[in-house]
């Protein structure tokens, strides 16, 4: 099983790299974000305290994230393999995911970083903010805000995984097809 953690902050191209990833490989994306917006629009309780956090920029908890993702790779006995974009945020989500995968006898393969600088991150999500509608891609103090909460709060998940030989950073600036050709140079050879 291939368990692949795309990692980067808001606006680093990992929805994107992650169907191509998806395509190439037959793999599950989990996207914590995809999961928590579909909470907020079916207005749950999860949803509505999910969205109050959001838009402020800051991370929602560990408990309700770690609790969505549990219910997935558990459930789900024929899957190939896993993305995982947007979780872990935390070492202390890396650790409870580690351990949710080893009840299953697995573990992360790999975490692949895409590096963008901010100012780049900062037009993609801008331009992004325009086509989807979400208020927390239209505001740039929010979107900064979230690069910031990225690097303080996720960038320790990095060294998490380089500790155990674990972990990758490709660049994520250039033609969507150069930076999937980076990404499957490196699946290709786990």
């Amino acid at each position: 099983m291939l368990n692949l953690i795309l990692f980067g902050p808001p606006g680093a191209g990992k929805g994107t790299q992650a169907q191509r990833i998806i395509e190439k490989y037959g793999l599950i994306q989990l996207s914590t974000g995809d999961m928590l917006r579909s909470q907020i629009a079916q207005k749950t309780e999860l949803g509505l305290k999910a969205q109050e956090i959001m838009a402020k920029g800051e991370l929602v908890s560990d408990e309700i994230v770690v609790g969505m993702i549990k219910s997935i790779v558990h459930g789900d006995k024929s899957a190939k393999g896993y993305i995982f974009d947007g979780f872990p945020r935390t070492v202390k989500q890396a650790e409870a995911l580690d351990n949710l995968l080893s009840e299953i006898n697995e573990e992360i393969s790999q975490l692949i970083l895409l590096e963008v600088n901010d100012q780049e991150l900062i037009a993609r999500l801008l331009n992004r903010g325009k086509d989807s509608g979400r208020a927390d891609d239209q505001d740039v103090s929010i979107i900064e805000n979230r690069i910031k909460v990225f690097k303080e709060q996720t960038t320790p998940v990095m060294e998490h995984y380089k500790a155990k030989n674990k972990a990758v950073s490709v660049k994520g600036v250039g033609s969507l097809d150069e930076i999937s050709e980076l990404l499957y140079a490196v699946l290709d050879k786990l």
